[in-house]
């Protein structure tokens, strides 16, 4: 199988949409010989700050000497982004062969049990970690936690970054229940690191560390004071970055006993992290300046706001914003529109996109002063804004993917894979 057979392959299991459950993926990865059975993780599950949480822990156990794995999701451009290992995206060639093993495992199931695109690549991405004899595994969840395919592991230690609204069909209609899904990757006698508050969840946590006789550490704005991060610059801009790396700085420290890390590799982790597409500024050759977030809810849209005036007070962006239909996107715009000059608005490139005229009025209503444009693609968006100097693109993780193939800061794989990242209900 070459590589661009198995990007196609997986591209069609995404028939079989997303579901919740633990059954398929056990019964897939022991049909694969049990990878996670080799392997330690960090489980980390959270509303916003997975990704960045997940790149610190990574930096930090890679500077301690470990050779680390790390899965994550969506994927910016490459698909490859999503399994990696000392931060070497995994090579094409072992995507097809890992694709083209997992067929006779794939016959065992029914068409009602066939597992998901996210099952698969889940399993996947144990085999390559277990076949690269990684000492550790930073492993996100995809959606939720309880009933997440990457839940069949039992970890060193489960991390919940924090808890606000997204995917409330999936999760529940209330914090407690978002919180209650997300504490189900808590297990017995599992250490727990979190910094979600009382107001948002903290409770239901609390009382899931307590029925697992999970130790419980509650992180809050406080540990960003102390040594080493009192007097450490972080490369991710915000308090909320800060406060992520808090949490990935208690994480390590409660895994004193298993993992060796000094505070020597905390400072080179977190002073060396990198994760695209979250307040990362770039310069272009013509001397504009994008800052590309992908703040995909209105916790995020409000992290970004609060950070982008930290970092640029006073400055009036222009603001290319794009949002998925299911996002509660009302709230998104009235954190993000008040930043802007001028407001391009475009289609984000998934089944799931609001159309941008949907949302015109109300950015018109959050910023009355602001000139908006409806635009047919995003191509046409960054056309309308070549002229200022200053340009913020937000909305969804899946438009920072594709703006950064416009500026030329990831070429764009053929065939195209952000579509790997389209998931809904269950087709058919």
């Amino acid at each position: 199988m070459s590589y661009p057979e198995a990007i196609a392959f997986l591209h069609r299991l995404q028939v079989f949409g997303a579901r919740l459950g633990l059954e398929t993926p056990r019964r897939l990865a022991g049909l694969a010989g049990n990878p996670q059975e080799r392997l330690r993780f960090i489980h980390v599950a959270g509303t916003n700050g997975k990704g960045s949480t997940c790149a610190m822990l990574e930096g930090i156990c890679r500077h301690a000497g470990l050779r680390v794995g790390l899965f994550t999701s969506p994927h910016l451009v490459s698909f490859a982004e999503r399994i990696q290992v000392n931060r070497e995206l995994i090579p094409e060639a072992e995507v097809a062969r890992l694709v083209e093993e997992t067929q006779p495992w794939l016959q065992e199931f029914s068409q009602e049990t066939h597992p998901t695109f996210f099952e698969v690549v889940t399993v996947m991405a144990l085999r390559w970690f277990a076949e690269q004899r990684c000492a550790l595994v930073i492993w996100e969840t995809g959606l939720g936690g309880r009933l997440d395919a990457t839940n069949i592991v039992t970890p060193l230690a489960s991390v919940i970054t924090n808890i606000g609204w997204d995917h409330q069909q999936w999760l529940g209609d209330t914090l407690d229940k978002i919180a209650a899904e997300k504490s189900g990757i808590i297990k017995p006698a599992v250490p727990v690191i979190t910094a979600v508050t009382p107001d948002c969840g903290l409770d239901v946590i609390a009382d899931a560390a307590r029925r697992n006789a999970s130790p419980l550490t509650v992180v809050t704005a406080t540990d960003t004071q102390r040594p080493p991060l009192d007097s450490l610059e972080l490369p991710l801009p915000g308090q909320h970055q800060r406060l992520n790396a808090a949490v990935a700085v208690a994480t390590v420290r409660s895994l004193a006993k298993q993992i060796s890390v000094d505070d020597r590799a905390i400072v080179g982790g977190l002073t060396g992290v990198q994760w695209a597409g979250r307040m990362q500024i770039v310069k272009t050759d013509d001397g504009r300046t994008f800052v590309l977030d992908g703040a995909h809810n209105p916790d995020g849209a409000a992290a970004l706001r609060a950070a982008f005036e930290q970092q640029f007070p006073g400055a009036r962006p222009a603001l290319l914003l794009g949002v998925l239909a299911d996002k509660d996107w009302p709230a998104m715009v009235r954190a993000l529109a008040p930043l802007a000059c001028r407001i391009a608005l475009a289609p984000v490139s998934s089944e799931r996109s609001l159309d941008p005229a949907d949302i015109e009025a109300a950015c018109a209503d959050a910023n009355p002063n602001a000139q908006i444009s409806v635009c047919a693609s995003v191509a046409e968006a960054l056309r309308k804004t070549q002229a200022d100097a200053f340009v913020l693109v937000a909305g969804s993780l899946y438009l920072i993917g594709e703006v950064m193939e416009h500026l030329g800061l990831s070429s764009a794989p053929a065939p195209d894979e952000r579509g790997l990242n389209e998931w809904n209900r269950r087709r058919g």
